[in-house]
């Protein structure tokens, strides 16, 4: 029982960082229908960020995470600007091999400024732990850093969304691009937000993963990055909840899968339950059925 509460409690840290991600994913696709596989490069690029604000210039932990974001926002629109904005109105076919075509732009442009050696993060947060139930279960600090980051950051968009003048230009953009635009929206204004917003949380996802393993590298983006989209159609590629569930949900399994069956199958597992959920719901988990007119 005690080792069951402990993989949970490893189980949220994880899914927190996977909840992230799969944020920008689920808000790009929910605006512009664009799977954004480089999206998982630019939580890399967070990371790297973070590692050279602490290391080089000697930030501590909150001022090199907020600049992280920052600096991922202002990726993410330059990519939306140069890459995804003249192929808009393209076939999905050509969307998707810019995605890719981006990723690996920034996996290997990366690797030739900062080498493809594995970098260790380090420590800017203090190693407490705290035990329950005489000792069993330890909780690190950085567990508990990681898990009310996300949550203040996951707060905050919503409020974004549901509370602003641009959220309510997201959802409008969302639900009907032509008719947005009749009513005066600037479109192309909405969808740089979203990909300053969806960036700037996997900038700080990639901080936060950083100090969770310690160690950062230029291809560390495409394994999280791949696992979060899983996340966010799993719970309903689009809805921002739903990419918060998928995100905790295969963050919790992964633990549990490589403490009780081997850490070998843990990516075997979580993509047989994809299939398993399409099959069943091919909307995902929290996904609504919508008819299209014709």
């Amino acid at each position: 029982m005690e080792q069951l509460l402990q993989q949970l409690v490893n189980g949220v840290s994880l899914g927190s960082i996977y909840a992230l991600i799969a944020l920008g994913y689920t808000m790009v696709y929910g605006i512009i229908n664009l799977i954004n596989f480089a999206h998982g490069d630019i939580y890399m690029i967070g990371a790297y960020v973070g590692f050279a604000l602490t290391t080089f210039l000697g930030l501590g932990f909150f001022p090199s995470l907020l600049i992280s974001m920052v600096v991922c926002s202002i990726l993410g629109m330059a990519i939306e600007k140069v890459a995804y904005k003249p192929i808009r109105n393209s076939t999905r076919i050509a969307a998707l091999i810019t995605a890719i075509s981006v990723s690996l732009f920034l996996q290997y442009t990366m690797m030739y400024f900062v080498k493809p050696d594995t970098r260790t993060f380090p420590e800017v947060l203090a190693n407490k732990k705290l035990t329950f139930l005489g000792g069993s279960i330890i909780l690190d600090m950085k567990n508990i850093y990681i898990v009310l980051i996300t949550i203040l950051l996951m707060v905050g968009l919503q409020y974004i969304v549901h509370k602003t003048k641009i959220g309510k230009a997201m959802r409008a953009v969302s639900l009907d691009k032509e008719a947005a635009e009749l009513m005066g929206i600037n479109v192309d204004k909405v969808i740089s937000y979203t990909f300053a917003m969806g960036s700037a949380l996997a900038g700080a996802a990639g901080v936060l993963v950083g100090v969770y393993y310690n160690t950062i590298n230029p291809l560390m983006g495409a394994g999280p990055g791949l696992k979060a989209f899983v996340a966010a159609v799993l719970g309903g590629i689009g809805i921002i909840p739903g990419a918060v569930f998928g995100g905790f949900f295969l963050g919790m399994t992964e633990t549990m899968v490589s403490a009780y069956g081997g850490s070998i199958f843990k990516d075997a597992v979580a993509f047989t339950i994809l299939i398993i959920v399409l099959l069943v719901k091919p909307n995902g988990l929290l996904g609504k059925t919508i008819k299209e007119k014709v």
